[in-house]
């Protein structure tokens, strides 16, 4: 995994989705325009944690490696380098996949 140029804030995290489903498992090949979002990617950099009103900072759950899972819409998607990210707060992950 390389080193991306981008340094989260807060509690804020990058995400490499992967990739998309191609084929059916019966070997049909899906279009572009049908291809279902994914909901799964690899954790690339995490902001330092959510600061609350006290001024403490609460520490991050996931850490760079990590699989996850997140909802079909959330984040923000970048291009950096040519490669696609996606930028989402901790709170918009739902599971870290064992």
């Amino acid at each position: 995994m390389s080193k991306i140029n981008l340094n989260p804030l807060s509690d804020r995290v990058i995400i490499k989705a992967a990739a998309a489903e191609e084929k059916t498992k019966s070997g049909l090949i899906i279009p572009n325009t049908a291809q279902e979002k994914p909901i799964e990617g690899t954790v690339v950099a995490v902001g330092n944690g959510k600061v609350t009103d006290g001024g403490k900072t609460i520490a991050m759950t996931v850490k760079v490696g990590d699989k996850v899972l997140y909802g079909k819409y959330s984040g923000t998607e970048v291009v950096v380098d040519g490669e696609d990210y996606l930028i989402m707060r901790e709170s918009d992950i739902f599971a870290i996949v064992q």
